[in-house]
């Protein structure tokens, strides 16, 4: 993510000066296909370089020393990396989106979402899904999740706004201790001023996410954002301006027609007692 940043800053300083991509790849002696790379965040550039494209444009002191802090950042290791094949390669992309995304919109069908699992919802998610995986990587897994989740209380943390099927609060995922806990979970984390919480009912019928669920993120300053969806065996990012506003008119959608914030809640508490019988 912070390589596409400094790919989209570089991309405008270039444009502001009205200068062609030939022209900047001339005057650096560069093939145009390099800044092209560069620009479009398919390559990953050095502070060298981005000092001579600053250079080329003219920056000034203050500008130039924020785009140098986000050039090395765009080179260091994230935390996940320590975990290895415990990631999954496609899933690496969404935690560095995640990690730098302002608003987070999610549908899920069938799970809670990873932000708000307890950590033996978690484990017994994973038993259930990853039927190859040992105990080991199960226990990485586990311990990947819960650090994602420090996302929701750092310093300008994301904007989470979660819709959940009912059958999310409804599957009793390892029995009902683990799962009352997890429903109490759930709620806890709409305490936090920058988590939202849905729930749909079974009584709202056919809607237009019934093919599954999907994640929409945002970012400051505007970007058009990403949809992430992901399946059995894979991942899918669509960026496309078109995609990611039909995703959003689904989001608005599920919102208009899932229980009120204070009604879902309501409803969760419910179950969670029911648990108890």
């Amino acid at each position: 993510m912070r390589r596409r940043q400094l790919a989209s800053a570089l991309r405008e300083l270039r444009e502001e000066r009205g200068l062609s991509i030939e022209q900047v790849a001339s005057h650096l002696d560069w093939h145009p296909t390099k800044l092209s790379r560069f620009e479009t965040a398919r390559r990953a550039i050095q502070p060298s370089d981005v000092r001579a494209l600053l250079d080329v444009y003219q920056v000034d002191r203050a500008e130039r020393d924020n785009m140098l802090v986000l050039a090395r950042e765009a080179r260091q290791r994230d935390w996940w990396q320590a975990y290895g094949q415990a990631v999954p390669e496609g899933f690496k992309v969404y935690l560095g989106l995640e990690a730098a995304a302002s608003s987070l919109q999610i549908y899920e069908s069938e799970f809670i979402p990873g932000l708000v699992q307890t950590e033996d919802y978690i484990r017994e998610v994973h038993r259930a899904t990853l039927v190859d995986a040992d105990d080991r990587d199960i226990e990485q897994r586990v311990t990947v999740r819960l650090t994602r989740q420090k996302l929701l209380t750092r310093e300008n943390a994301p904007k989470l706004w979660m819709v959940v099927n009912e059958a999310v609060i409804r599957r009793v995922v390892g029995g009902p201790d683990i799962m009352r806990a997890q429903l109490e979970r759930l709620l806890e984390a709409t305490k936090l001023p920058n988590v939202t919480l849905q729930v749909l009912p079974f009584t709202a019928g056919a809607h237009p996410s019934m093919d599954g669920a999907f994640h929409v993120l945002s970012f400051e300053p505007a970007d058009t954002g990403v949809v992430y969806i992901e399946y059995h065996t894979g991942t899918l990012y669509l960026e496309k301006a078109q995609e990611i506003e039909r995703y959003l008119q689904k989001f608005d959608h599920l919102r208009a027609t899932a229980l009120s914030v204070i009604d879902s809640c309501s409803l969760i508490e419910q179950v969670a007692r029911d648990l108890r019988k």
